[in-house]
């Protein structure tokens, strides 16, 4: 599956990341770089340890490179400060994670808002966008149910509709289907896709999975600290 792309959305330019010092130092990242366009959906393969996370992280403004730049729609993430990444992160980037994270004594509902909330969004916005984003993956009817009540598909379906709250250009998910058996993964996968397409949100999504790296317009391989497209 391929598109057209015009523009670019995230741009890693020379990144290099390392963990303790000297002998003991652990690689992570060595000159990394590329791009993702606008509104593509990239999936980034490595084997585990290979650096995904901390590549994600960085994109994300979660962390620093020791070397290189990141820009992510068009703001240089070594320019902005803590305040500005805190803003960048908030408003304009969705992260979805492996575990879920969801706050268990919330409603699906709940969970959602958690993001409008934390802008003061006007309450019957946020109501709007909750309803509007539970129908997007699915889950209509789940509204009023804990995650506890809620199969692990269901969890990350809620934690994907909770990403898009503040309508991010740009979604981040780190193994998103790691807890989740194939055919719920897959089904998860498919979700993210359709997401991209009907959000105009640009994806870069790491998994381990070669089943679902099918649904991507582009793979990113990391290896040996690099990049290698596919």
């Amino acid at each position: 599956m391929s598109q057209v792309v015009t523009e670019t959305m995230v741009r890693v330019e020379e990144v290099h990341k390392s963990y303790g010092r000297e002998a003991a130092a652990v690689h992570a990242l060595r000159g990394v770089s590329f791009e993702v366009g606008r509104g593509e959906l990239v999936a980034l393969k490595g084997r585990s340890g290979s650096g995904k996370t901390t590549l994600l992280n960085i994109v994300g403004g979660l962390d620093t490179p020791d070397r290189g730049r990141v820009t992510v729609d068009g703001s240089d993430l070594s320019a902005l400060g803590e305040e500005g990444l805190l803003a960048l992160r908030r408003d304009r980037i969705g992260f979805v994670f492996q575990s879920f994270g969801l706050i268990p004594i919330l409603t699906a509902a709940e969970n959602v808002g958690v993001p409008l909330r934390m802008r003061r969004a006007d309450p019957r916005e946020r109501e709007e966008r909750v309803e509007l984003l539970l129908s997007l993956v699915g889950l209509a009817d789940h509204a009023a149910q804990r995650p506890t009540e809620l199969s692990g598909g269901q969890q990350q379906r809620v934690a994907i509709a909770r990403a898009l709250a503040n309508a991010p250009a740009m979604l981040i998910a780190d193994e998103p289907t790691g807890q989740l058996d194939a055919e719920t993964g897959h089904a998860v996968m498919e979700l993210l896709r359709a997401v991209v397409r009907s959000e105009q949100v640009t994806a870069l999504v790491a998994t381990h999975d070669a089943t679902l790296l099918d649904l991507a317009d582009r793979v990113l391989e990391l290896r040996d600290g690099e990049i290698v497209e596919q």
